[in-house]
C-alpha cells in the first residue's frame, strides 16, 4: 500500500506530469492535496493501471480531493524551453493554482526547482510510493489522454487516440507520410534516422 504523507504537514501537495516522452501533444502535469483520512488500495503510478481503472480512479480523486489542478503545456512550450523545463513549469503552474496552497510538495522524480515559501522534495518513482503523487498521476495521464484524443479528430492519420504522442513505429511511419502536424515537437527525433522533412 502507498503512503499517506512524507512530511508531517497537513497540506502536503503530489505532483506528476504525463507525456515527457512523447514526439507530438502537450505535457500535461497535475498537483492533488488529499485529505488525511484519504485511502485506496488500487491507486498506484499510473503506468501500471489499465485505462479503465485510470478514469474509474479519476473520478474518485476529483471527489475526495482537497484540491486538485491540471495544466497542460503545449508543444511550442516545450520545443521552447525543452521537455524537462517545461515538465517542471508545468508542475509549478498546477501547484501554485491550488487552493489551499500546499505547506509542503512531493514531486515525482528528481528535478524540480523550488518555489518560493514552500518546501519541497524529490522522490525517485515517487508515483510508486506515496497516493498523493500517484493521484497527480492519474489525473495528468487521463487529462493528457483526453487531449491527444481530441486532436486525433483534426489530423486521424497518426493515431493518436492509439499512440497518443509516443513515438511508435506507425506514430513515425505516418510522419514520413504525411509530414509533421502543427503539434508535433519540432526539437525531438521525429523519425530514427531523421529523414528530411518539408516544412
Amino acid at each position: 500500500m502507498l503512503k499517506k504523507n512524507y512530511s508531517t504537514y497537513l497540506l502536503e501537495a503530489g505532483t506528476d506530469e504525463a507525456g515527457r516522452g512523447c514526439i507530438a501533444g502537450p505535457v500535461t502535469a497535475a498537483a492533488v492535496i488529499l485529505p488525511p483520512d484519504f485511502e485506496n488500495l488500487i491507486l498506484n503510478d499510473s503506468k501500471k493501471l489499465s485505462e479503465k481503472t485510470r478514469f474509474q480512479l479519476r473520478e474518485i480523486i476529483y471527489k475526495e480531493a482537497i484540491s486538485y489542478k491540471i495544466i497542460h503545456l503545449d508543444h511550442l512550450v516545450v520545443d521552447e524551453i525543452n521537455i524537462l523545463n517545461a515538465s517542471i513549469k508545468a508542475m509549478q503552474n498546477a501547484l501554485l493554482l491550488l487552493q489551499p496552497q500546499p505547506e509542503f510538495i512531493i514531486v515525482d522524480g528528481n528535478r524540480f526547482h523550488a518555489i518560493p515559501n514552500i518546501p519541497h522534495q524529490c522522490i525517485v518513482k515517487g508515483d510508486m510510493k506515496f497516493l498523493s503523487i500517484a493521484a497527480a498521476s492519474v489525473l495528468a495521464k487521463t487529462a493528457r489522454d483526453d487531449y491527444m484524443n481530441e486532436i486525433h479528430e483534426e489530423f486521424p492519420m497518426y493515431n493518436w487516440k492509439k499512440n497518443k504522442g509516443y513515438p511508435t513505429k506507425e506514430h513515425r511511419m505516418a510522419i514520413e507520410k504525411y509530414g509533421p502536424s502543427k503539434y508535433h515537437r519540432m526539437t525531438f527525433k521525429l523519425l530514427p534516422d531523421q529523414i528530411k522533412i518539408d516544412f
